[in-house]
């Protein structure tokens, strides 16, 4: 337990691969690492600046120093807070990336914004607080049973919904309405997320029998509440009134003498000692940043769905819960790691090892946010971003990444199987709009810059770096000064070509 995690997690993934007489694949270069890093936690890919001085620098401990870095930058935070908007929302909706963003900002654990999602302050209207997860979804409360259970819990309980699970023996439909029953006294009135204090769910078993579900949490235990009944006409007549009269004055509803969202909060952050909450969002932040989960799909962590590393995962949400459910340094631990460093190039003799081995890296799509950003980044002159004052430059770049977000609301969210579409290369190919914005000719901008440049060696070795990021080895450089040497008729246009076909690379669509 006080190993670091980094530590802990080459231990595992080692033990496996020599187990299986694997030898894993080299550390990627330092230039590789850094765009990869960036990616991962800035939401970028690096300046031409950032990319040099890196691979020029000789600390041997500047992979640390570049992830605590990035790690204490606003952009980490603004990252993240996407990430786990799109996990949280599942589509476009930013209603809850301010909380988001300032909750990783005042350092509050996963546990607390789940509490404060779950079962949060009643009192501001949902859409502006956490209780938005809960409140868009009232419409459908067998969604939100099944939603809540995947995203927090790693576990897709749908198909409970009609018969047992068919996989999992202790699985049976009263876990499924069960769980509904925690969300099924929850309504919206005005804007506001209210709980009624009766109320109960009723399904009819795969035998034809009628039965009145109650609460019960994924490990079984089922929760006794106070009795109640469910109120009179006269009653709920009155409470109509309040609720119209609450609703017209935009106030919240009182709060329930019981809660039924509050018991599901307290099950699992007290009772729970399987750790459903730890065990998903740490896979989930595995398959984030290795590429694959410790268990996949992502929605089905059951026992008959073991993980590739059941013992690593266990140890993972052991320390997660015991360090207070600290995202940060969960990232950093798992960043650290040899196994998040390998280059995703496999030059083995066997054939490449199971993705789930960690012996090679795995190559990831970028996200809409993450290639709308990086193509503005890369797009700009390398000495647009020349400020000496690092916070003035973190500001300029943050400034990009919100002018971004028009462009990155036109790429598809990359899921499992996700294959880049032919929409979006008939978009870059036919967007006037996206090429005026990227090729441009002015001096802030790549295009601009390389057009001051005659010597073809120096220019397409400036657009690599600018771009890529990276050297170009001699064979690649000498396809592209070959280029431009035989467009000397209309070497602009051959320079916004190079450009073009730069940023629209296979290389620059993925994080590898």
């Amino acid at each position: 337990a006080d190993r670091p995690i980094a530590e802990v997690v080459d231990h595992y993934i080692d033990l496996q691969l020599a187990g299986a007489s694997i030898t894993p694949a080299a550390e990627a270069t330092d230039v590789t690492l850094l765009r990869r890093t960036m990616l991962d936690l800035a939401g970028r890919v690096p300046t031409a600046a950032e990319a040099q001085q890196y691979a020029a620098g000789t600390s041997e401990n500047k992979r640390r120093e570049l992830v605590d870095r990035l790690l204490n930058d606003d952009a980490f935070i603004r990252h993240t807070a996407s990430e786990l908007n799109t996990l949280l929302s599942g589509d476009r909706s930013e209603e809850l990336r301010p909380y988001l963003v300032d909750s990783l900002t005042s350092g509050k654990g996963w546990d607390q914004m789940f509490r404060e999602m779950i079962n949060g302050d009643n009192s501001q209207e949902a859409s502006k607080g956490p209780t938005s997860f809960v409140f868009r979804r009232l419409n459908d409360l067998d969604k939100l049973t099944n939603v809540t259970s995947a995203i927090f819990f790693g576990i897709n309980i749908s198909c409970a919904k009609c018969h047992d699970h068919p996989l999992v023996e202790e699985w049976t439909q009263a876990h499924f309405f069960g769980m509904k029953s925690f969300f099924n006294r929850s309504f919206g009135n005005g804007g506001f997320l209210g709980e009624r204090d009766y109320g109960a769910v009723q399904f009819k078993t795969t035998e034809g029998e009628n039965q009145d579900a109650r609460m019960m949490f994924l490990s079984g235990p089922v929760i006794d509440e106070p009795t109640w009944k469910s109120p009179n006409a006269e009653q709920q007549n009155a409470a109509k009134k309040q609720l119209e009269q609450l609703k017209k004055d935009k106030k919240p509803l009182p709060a329930p003498s019981y809660s039924r969202r509050e018991q599901l909060v307290k099950i699992v952050l007290e009772t729970d000692d399987h750790h459903y909450l730890a065990r998903s969002i740490v896979n989930r932040t595995w398959h984030r940043l290795m590429g694959v989960g410790l268990v996949m799909a992502l929605d089905q962590m059951h026992p008959e769905n073991p993980a590739s590393h059941p013992r690593l995962l266990d140890w993972l949400s052991r320390d997660f819960v015991e360090h207070g459910y600290d995202l940060k340094r969960l990232v950093r631990g798992l960043m650290l790691s040899r196994a998040y460093g390998r280059t995703s190039r496999w030059e083995g003799g066997a054939a490449r090892p199971a993705a789930t081995r960690f012996a090679v890296a795995s190559v990831r799509t970028l996200t809409p946010k993450q290639y709308a950003t990086s193509l503005r980044i890369a797009s700009r002159s390398a000495g647009y971003w020349k400020n000496e004052n690092r916070e003035e430059l973190l500001k300029q770049i943050a400034a990009e990444e919100s002018a971004a977000a028009e462009m990155a609301s036109k790429f598809e969210q990359p899921g499992e199987d996700f294959q880049v579409s032919v929409g979006e290369a008939l978009m870059f190919n036919n967007s006037a709009d996206i090429q005026n914005k990227l090729l441009a000719e002015d001096g802030s901008m790549l295009v601009g810059q390389l057009k001051a440049v005659t010597d073809d060696r120096q220019l397409v070795d400036e657009a690599s770096w600018n771009v890529l990021g990276r050297p170009l080895p001699d064979e690649e450089r000498q396809l592209m000064m070959q280029y431009i040497a035989n467009r000397k008729d209309r070497r602009n246009a051959a320079i916004q070509q190079l450009v073009w076909a730069l940023l629209t690379s296979g290389e620059f669509r993925f994080n590898y």
